[in-house]
């Protein structure tokens, strides 16, 4: 099977083909950190996290950089407001970031950059496109000349003129053109600044991304991610200065982008209320029954955020532990299947469930429809184990749904952890049972229900497993 995903560039499906065999370069827009990350960051990195685990699954190498931006206009503003330093505000909030991104299951980023951390770099370029005539100086200002990149518009399919149109930038009349954006900000009293070649100041929004995917994959790279909402201007832009200062075109391979989230259909903002962060959303809701919600629809297309899709994927990952359950119980049981026919039928059926997994996700990475195929493999599960086939398919298809489920990020195995404390009163259960202390083993039974642990006792032994609601 062959991997094809969607370029946004050459607005079809291509057949995918990394720079260098075996290894991929991905490269995805982060955060800037100026307030609580929220549910329309983690779906576009609960993407790229999926799409990252999938190459990985799939044998290529990656290397996955996700950059934070640290220094802004929003994040002075906030500062401002907040009576802060906009450094300890960045700091602040980069924290809160990483944290949630270890809470939402995103582990594959290989590097987090700053733009902070990145100055001499992206001085560096902006030299570059001053030397090559595609930038220029006024003041402490430098400015990219939109005039001179033939390529500008390509990305969102827009004509020069619909670019200059619709340039969301601030109208300068120092500026040669409209759409000519900032490389580089002169520095305005009691901001930050660095020094450089062109006075005190601090970087534009796009060059920020040149510089970085540069320094960390290269002057041409393989994917190139981030919501529908950056191909204009951001990443029209990263673009234009990249193609600029390389000459390589294309910079990137494949462009790939999220689309929009609604709440209830309306779009997310804190002034109608409906603004929702990670840390609330996993508040009442398991970090695998989000990220459920995020792979039942293809990442292209928008996604309408509601509490109803929530507890539908609850009840699905529910689905899972159960059958998860059963399995267990099935492989601690021991063979009971004697007919040789009924393993050869369900092992066939697993066969091709993989198959169709596989070819769903090389195709664009159709998470709908693998998600399918996933929950097919839950609903053989189930009938296996009442079919009572042998214990090594039992322990086949455990294995297959843990690892499947591992290419969503779901944490299937680890997703509750027995405590000291739990582990010990199993133990002392055991032995209450071994001394026929009947009473005891029923009282220790009764304590670890009260704290959601389940006992099925058997002749082979004892399972433990957790009762399920909406947050675990």
């Amino acid at each position: 099977m062959t991997l094809t995903v969607f370029d946004t560039l050459r607005g079809q499906l291509i057949p995918f083909k990394p720079i260098d065999d075996g290894k991929v370069g991905i490269y995805v827009c982060g955060p800037t950190v100026y307030d609580l990350p929220h549910i329309g960051h983690a779906r576009t990195l609960v993407i790229f996290d999926m799409i990252a685990r999938y190459l990985t699954y799939r044998g290529y190498q990656i290397n996955y950089i996700v950059n934070i931006t640290d220094i802004d206009d929003k994040i002075i503003t906030r500062a401002q407001e907040s009576s802060e330093i906009p450094s300890d505000l960045a700091r602040k909030f980069e924290r809160i970031f990483l944290e949630d991104m270890k809470t939402l299951n995103n582990t594959l980023v290989d590097v987090y950059p700053r733009v902070t951390d990145n100055i001499p770099d992206i001085i560096k370029i902006i030299l570059g496109l001053i030397e090559k005539g595609y930038a220029y100086q006024i003041d402490d200002d430098v400015y990219f000349d939109v005039t001179k990149s033939s390529g500008l518009g390509k990305l969102s399919n827009q004509s020069l003129e619909n670019v200059w149109a619709g340039a969301r930038v601030k109208i300068d009349e120092r500026k040669r053109n409209p759409a000519d954006f900032a490389l580089w900000k002169s520095s305005k009293k009691d901001e930050p600044f660095w020094e450089s070649p062109f006075g005190k100041g601090r970087p534009g929004w796009h060059i920020e991304c040149s510089a970085i995917s540069m320094k960390y994959l290269g002057e041409q790279f393989d994917i190139h991610g981030g919501g529908r909402d950056l191909i204009f201007p951001h990443h029209e832009n990263e673009i234009a200065q990249s193609e600029a200062y390389t000459g390589i075109i294309p910079v990137v391979r494949y462009w790939l982008h999220t689309g929009f989230l609604t709440i209830d259909g309306v779009k997310m903002s804190k002034s109608l209320g409906n603004f929702i962060t990670v840390r609330n959303l996993l508040k009442n809701y398991n970090v695998n029954a989000f990220r459920l919600f995020i792979i039942s629809t293809h990442y292209r297309s928008p996604i309408d955020y509601s509490e109803k899709g929530l507890k539908q994927s609850s009840k699905s990952l529910k689905r899972i532990f159960e059958a998860l359950d059963n399995l267990r119980q099935g492989i601690l049981v021991g063979d009971q299947g004697k007919e040789e026919n009924k393993d050869e039928k369900v092992t066939a059926e697993v066969t091709t469930i993989h198959q169709r997994f596989l070819k769903a996700m090389d195709t664009d990475f159709n998470t709908p429809q693998a998600s399918s195929e996933f929950f097919k493999l839950i609903k053989l599960g189930n009938q296996a184990f009442s079919m009572k086939v042998n214990t090594v398919l039992l322990q086949t298809i455990y294995d297959l749904i843990i690892e499947l489920g591992s290419v969503f990020g779901l944490e299937l195995e680890r997703s509750h952890k027995l405590t000291d404390e739990e582990k010990k009163h199993i133990a002392e259960r055991n032995i209450a049972r071994k001394n026929k202390e009947w009473k005891k083993a029923d009282e220790i039974r009764e304590k670890l229900k009260k704290s959601g642990i389940i006992l099925k006792d058997y002749p082979q032994g004892t399972l433990w497993t957790v009762e399920r609601n909406e947050k675990t």
